[in-house]
């Protein structure tokens, strides 16, 4: 007998509550892997965009221009988010005139980071119903296993002579209600632990970002005449110069 229609067997054979507990297995299963191939998809997508960024931030080209562009095309995410946030609100209090150069990157800084908790919430999104699935399937698998067994042997109260073969099925639904737990749990477990990791790099990456574009505003703040909006990057920026 083909093993795959055997499985079938015993799961369409099985007492209710199991069939309950695999159904629930099965599905956790099938939105963990749609949860795991999306998130592939967004955090690519988001480190390919924060490669392409920082070239274009340290090109040494006129930041007011690779704002206006950000702006234009809208809908930013990830390191251009957090640029975008910052530039605005820096030339935002630069232009009311007055404000000391400290208040000025304090203000910068706000706002990069509220944009850098947004980006952070949105790659973060949905990583717990990988960890719940990962942490809960084995146990649910379990309570089918622990089921499937009793029923089992229950069966046998009313038998002088127990054999093998009364068992088997219900040993067997239950064994197969415990594989079902450990094929939802172990993807999602190895998936979250990636994409958390993943996320954590692009955390570091976005920190390092403010505190250089901080870097480069500070020294603008205290030399630039109010209204002057335009601010370079590049290692003449960096330096200072």
């Amino acid at each position: 007998m083909n093993p795959q229609l055997s499985i079938i067997r015993l799961v369409a054979e099985a007492t209710i509550p199991v069939q309950i507990v695999i159904g629930m297995l099965a599905l956790a299963s099938l939105v963990s892997w749609a949860i795991i191939f999306r998130k592939r998809l967004v955090i690519s997508r988001a480190r390919r965009e924060a490669d392409q960024f920082e070239q274009n931030f340290w090109s040494g080209g006129d930041l007011s221009q690779l704002y206006r562009g950000i702006e234009a095309r809208g809908g930013a995410t990830g390191m251009a988010s957090i640029f975008e946030f910052g530039f605005r609100e820096f030339a935002r209090l630069r232009s009311q005139g007055g404000i000391p150069s400290d208040q000025l990157l304090e203000g910068a800084r706000r706002a990069m980071r509220v944009a850098q908790l947004k980006e952070i919430d949105r790659l973060e999104h949905s990583l717990a119903t990988l960890a719940t699935v990962g942490s809960t399937s084995p146990y649910v698998g379990l309570f089918g296993t622990v089921w499937g067994i009793m029923n089992a042997f229950s069966g046998l109260g009313n038998v002088q002579q127990a054999t093998l073969a009364m068992v088997a099925p219900g040993i067997s639904e239950a064994l197969v209600a415990t594989a079902v737990g450990l094929f939802a749990a172990i993807p999602a477990v190895v998936a979250f632990n990636r994409y958390a990791d993943q996320v954590g790099r692009l955390e570091v990456r976005y920190d390092a970002f403010m505190e250089e574009f901080s870097t480069i505003l500070q020294r603008h703040a205290s030399r630039s005449a109010p209204g002057n909006a335009h601010v370079t990057s590049g290692p003449a920026a960096a330096a200072g110069h």
